[in-house]
Parts: C-alpha cells; sequence; structure tokens
C-alpha cells in the first residue's frame, strides 16, 4: 500500500486510528490466507485475530524491511503452524455443506452446468492446495494464489529466492501430479 510508510508511523506515535487503518487494509487478505493454509474458517478467523493482535503489539518492531504485508505473513504462517500442530491428533473436522471461500463461483449468467463444473473444480483445488505438505503449500498460497513476488515470498518463508523458485516448481509440479490423480 502506498502510505503504508506513513501510516506506520502514525501508529508508531500513538496514533490509535492510524493502527486500525493499516491492520483494516491488510484484515482480507490475511484472512484468505488463513483459510488457504488452515483449510476451514473457523482457524482462519483466529488467525487473523492472533495475526492481528500480534501485528498491533510488535509494531514497534517492524523494521520496514519488506513490505508490512510481507511481514503480516509471516506472523499468519507461525500462527497457521501452531493451529495445525493444535490440531495434530484430533479428528477429522467436518466440512460445512457451503463451498470453500477458494472455489470460484461463476456469476448467475453461466449456465448451471458450467456453474457446477466450476464449482467442482475449485474445490478440487483447494483440496489438492490442503493436502500438500507444508513447505509447498505455503509457496503455492504466497506466490500462485496471493500474488507476492518471489523476493517477497521469500521473506516471508525466510529463504533465499533461489529455494523459494525450486520449492515452487516442485510444488506445482506435485499440486500438477495430485490434480491429475483425482482426474481421473
Amino acid at each position: 500500500m502506498p502510505d503504508d510508510a506513513r501510516l506506520i508511523e502514525q501508529a508508531r506515535s500513538g496514533d490509535s486510528a492510524a493502527v486500525d487503518e493499516l491492520l483494516a487494509r491488510h484484515q482480507q487478505q490475511v484472512l484468505r490466507f488463513g483459510r488457504q493454509m488452515c483449510g476451514n474458517e473457523e482457524d482462519a478467523r483466529e488467525v487473523l485475530q492472533e495475526t492481528l493482535l500480534a501485528a498491533f503489539r510488535k509494531l514497534g518492531h517492524f523494521r520496514g524491511e519488506s513490505l508490512l504485508s510481507t511481514w503480516l505473513y509471516q506472523i499468519a504462517r507461525s500462527f497457521c503452524a501452531r493451529s495445525r500442530r493444535r490440531a495434530v491428533g484430533e479428528p477429522a473436522q467436518t466440512e460445512p455443506l457451503e463451498q470453500p471461500e477458494a472455489a470460484s463461483v461463476p456469476s448467475d449468467a453461466e449456465p448451471p452446468d458450467d456453474t457446477a463444473h466450476a464449482r467442482e473444480m475449485g474445490i478440487m483445488l483447494h483440496d489438492a492446495i490442503l493436502a500438500l505438505p507444508e513447505g509447498y503449500r505455503d509457496v503455492i498460497v504466497l506466490r500462485d494464489i496471493e500474488g507476492l513476488s518471489a523476493e517477497n515470498a521469500a521473506r516471508a518463508l525466510g529463504v533465499e529466492v533461489g529455494a523459494l523458485k525450486s520449492r515452487l516448481h516442485r510444488a506445482r509440479a506435485e499440486l500438477r501430479a495430485r490434480l491429475a490423480g483425482a482426474a481421473e
């Protein structure tokens, strides 16, 4: 965001309206990231709350070496990992009847068969991404879904750009294989 730097400075000087605006600007992208990484709305909303609270508390530690969104993704990623660790050993979660947020829902102008097919494809893609190992899921979500540059995604993951590109290549290959297996 163009004037995040101005808002960060205002927030650091105690302007609560600047803090509110700054966090509100990034709320949707953090929630979307949480949905993709956690796989369900409830955990994603919890990750969003924890991320925004942590960002509020630690805004003074943000050095500005990367975009604020990159810093927020790093925070959210750690909370997603905690959420997944808590879920280990718990019974499988039931999926709500509503479609996952990641599913693409075309406009009403499309024929019902096309709409159903697109929804089915969206669900398959969502499930295939969730089935990827964490390191692959992280890179797919940051680069291909959130659209971060290779540099910002590498910063968010704490890896070199070359390592990120290599991991992205392997992640895309595994995702293609999973989707091809699901289509059979």
